[in-house]
């Protein structure tokens, strides 16, 4: 009788084992998605940042070509000059904000000789 308890405590043990192993994979590989999902995030956020300070640069510029279009009177260039320098500025905000160009620093002045 003790023999057959013995053999139905080490079955159990055995099965709680296994199943306790299944769920630390479960787990595993849930937490594994999570990582995914939070690096999916940010990439999203970064994608959000770029896409918009682009297109602000460009409606900053055709705001401000319009606007000098209606005080000088120069219909089409000064909305099509503000266009392109709206376009430069984003790319470079863009490329700035990626990493790809340094910030600029402002440099000292370096003491004048006599």
């Amino acid at each position: 009788m003790t023999d057959d308890r013995d053999e139905g405590l080490e079955q159990r043990r055995a099965q709680l084992g296994a199943e306790l192993a299944n769920k630390r994979a479960a787990v595993k590989e849930g937490e594994h998605g999570e990582v995914r999902a939070e690096e999916s995030r940010k990439g999203y956020a970064q994608a959000m940042k770029l896409s918009s300070e682009f297109i602000a640069a460009i409606i900053v510029g055709v705001v401000l070509g319009y606007v000098f279009d209606r005080f000088i009177g120069t219909t089409p260039w000064g909305m099509i000059i503000f266009l392109l320098l709206g376009f430069c500025a984003g790319v470079l905000n863009v490329l700035r904000s990626a990493g790809k160009v340094a910030t600029p620093e402002p440099q000292g002045r370096e003491p004048s000789k006599k």
